[in-house]
């Protein structure tokens, strides 16, 4: 198995803490270690030989630094040129790969952002989920239990038990819905039949790139092309030039809400698992009470409940009568929001790029 690791997210709902040249997944928020460290000692049950890693070419020299502990490598570090979202980002991965003669071996995707708790299960279901692949060329994916009525994450539906395997339940698919109101999420919640979105996907190389050929027909010719050149003088200015002309969009939206559910498996697991997506997401992993604040700073509070305060270190931070806020402060910029809306943090970053304040960014 061949475990592929995204690298390239921008993270903007962290913000100011995530930054254009140094995003989440090269942050430490949950452990002293940055999420990218803690995603490889997570797959280290696998060769290094067999970890690669995807990145967009402005983060390469950070996650190169990060994973040299790790002894990835060199030619497995796979670049990209632009941001064009998972889709094209894990058709690259799927095409470098088949280029190097794995096109039979089955990749595992993994995000580099995400949080498990849970490295022995995580382990055995990856293992479960390759096996699978390999067998019956389906597409697989690992999934978990909502823990709470989440309208910032997809969910999936399952069908029938399908089988076990080495004592893993393996469920039929039946949809994706993406992000719902809070509403639905509510009934989701309450339902057996409905679980979480991790974007844990296992296939064979092969097997995904005919689903591009199929559903993103335009992006799979590009991909195609940078694929015959690879590992000649003649892959990076391919990359360059046909990487762009790839279609922007997710692996969900281009290629699995496509697919045929009858070639998806579903393999649900208990990860301990959160997406660290909002400040309001760190939140609920590292506190057990929501009324307990989460500090990381040299914080004086009176009154101050349900809060998460992140200082640089350099400056106390005291509050008053404080109630289920965010504060984030930076050298050079300084968060202030409810917790509940922290997911609209991204509407900061887009104003701040509609007006050039590139030094915040």
């Amino acid at each position: 198995m061949k475990i592929v690791i995204l690298a390239g997210g921008t993270g903007t709902r962290l913000w100011p803490l995530s930054r254009q040249n140094k995003p989440k997944q090269l942050q430490s928020f949950v452990t002293h270690a940055t999420l990218l460290q803690e995603t490889l000692k997570r797959v280290d049950f696998v060769k290094p030989s067999d970890i690669y890693i995807a990145t967009n070419e402005l983060f390469l020299d950070d996650v190169k630094e990060q994973a040299k502990p790790f002894k990835i490598p060199a030619k497995n570090f796979i670049i990209e040129p632009a941001l064009r979202d998972t889709a094209p980002c894990i058709g690259l991965a799927a095409s470098y790969l088949a280029a190097h003669g794995f096109a039979d071996e089955v990749m595992s995707i993994i995000y580099a952002d995400h949080v498990v708790q849970h490295k022995d299960e995580f382990e055995k279901l990856l293992i479960v989920a390759a096996e699978i692949a390999k067998k019956e060329n389906t597409l697989n994916i690992i999934e978990v239990k909502a823990k709470f009525p989440s309208v910032h994450l997809g969910y999936v539906k399952i069908g029938s038990l399908i089988k076990q395997v080495k004592g893993v339940d393996v469920y039929a698919f039946e949809k994706f819905t993406e992000k719902p109101d809070l509403e639905t999420a509510r009934k989701f919640l309450a339902s057996y039949k409905y679980l979480w979105n991790t974007g844990f996907y296992v296939w064979k190389v092969s097997t995904i790139l005919e689903k591009f050929k199929k559903h993103l027909p335009k992006t799979a010719a590009q991909l195609k092309k940078i694929e015959k050149v690879i590992g000649t003088a003649k892959e990076m200015s391919t990359l360059k030039k046909e990487y762009p002309l790839c279609e922007k969009i997710s692996i969900d939206y281009g290629v699995m809400e496509k697919v045929d559910p009858k070639e998806v498996r579903i393999i649900p697991g208990d990860l301990g698992w959160s997406d660290i997506g909002t400040w309001e997401a760190i939140f609920d992993e590292l506190t057990v009470n929501q009324h307990d604040n989460l500090v990381k700073a040299d914080h004086i509070g009176v009154d101050t409940q349900g809060s998460l305060i992140y200082g640089h270190g350099k400056k106390i931070i005291a509050t008053v009568g404080l109630k289920n806020i965010v504060i984030v402060d930076t050298p050079d910029a300084l968060l202030i929001c409810q917790k509940g809306r922290s997911q609209e943090v991204k509407k900061i970053v887009e104003q701040l790029k509609n007006e050039k304040r590139l030094d915040v960014l």
